[in-house]
């Protein structure tokens, strides 16, 4: 058994079991196993993707999703980024204030190739009203080293078949399950499944010390989705290997 085979069972624990990596670990799985991308979350919508755009040797690009304000009741996004992915123009989902390293602003529907990075937005209604109450979102589609990311925004209503087919079949689905204004838990599950993700990672309902009365908690989706798991993980690890045998695999992530 070689010793790389060796972590490669750890790790797998790991992502199955949610066991907390010590900093150590986990940046020593990540250089000697070919990690593509590792995901954090801030809460809300906010996520972190730090990815090796161009394979193995390769820098680091770090892609965040939809910084929000500090009005929200948890502390905003303060990292180093390259590229910043806005869905929606709204405290919740728009704050760069924060955000280190004079990044690319994304935050209108088109195609785009940055630092290896190959995106497409489209818009949709953020809300159950066809967009009256809130305007539309942009939905990310992006491909990091072949690894499809669906990111759905602030999505407040079904997809159309000709949306529907653009994501379908992605790797990872960052999907919006508690906005009042939005999702609730069944249509998200719904949505889930015709998409058909190898992993699905909520987001957008109520966790920490938001100071927000448009979210619900997590528990209507779950009831619907019925594979949540009982706890969070801190960060994901992804690699290609790791994505090969799943599928509709919910993740919880905590707050960084």
């Amino acid at each position: 058994m070689t010793f790389l085979f060796i972590i490669d069972i750890i790790y797998t624990n790991i992502f199955l079991h949610g066991i907390m990596l010590s900093q150590e670990c986990f940046w020593f799985y990540y250089y000697l196993n070919s990690v593509v991308m590792y995901i954090s979350y801030y809460g809300l919508s906010s996520f972190k993707i730090v990815a090796k755009s161009d394979g193995r040797g390769s820098e680091d690009v770090v892609i965040l999703f939809s910084p929000f304000s500090k009005k929200v009741g948890l502390n905003p996004p303060q990292t180093n980024a390259d590229i910043v992915l806005i869905s929606l123009d709204d405290m919740k989902f728009n704050n760069t204030d924060y955000v280190r390293n004079n990044p690319i602003i994304v935050e209108t529907a088109g195609e785009y190739s940055i630092k290896g990075v190959s995106i497409i937005g489209f818009e949709v209604s953020a809300d159950y009203n066809n967009g009256k109450i809130r305007g539309n979102t942009v939905v990310y589609i992006l491909d990091v080293e072949k690894i499809k990311i669906v990111y759905l925004g602030a999505i407040g209503s079904d997809l159309t078949p000709d949306q529907l087919e653009q994501v379908m079949e992605a790797d990872i689905l960052f999907l919006p399950i508690g906005d009042k204004m939005g999702l609730d838990g069944r249509t998200a599950e719904v949505i889930a499944r015709k998409i058909d993700p190898k992993i699905i990672i909520p987001m957008h309902y109520n966790v920490g010390k938001l100071k927000l009365d448009d979210l619900r908690d997590s528990s209507d989706f779950c009831s619907n989705i019925g594979n949540c798991p009982n706890n969070s993980i801190e960060k994901i690890l992804i690699n290609e290997k790791e994505l090969e045998n799943r599928k509709m695999e919910v993740v919880s992530l905590s707050l960084v």
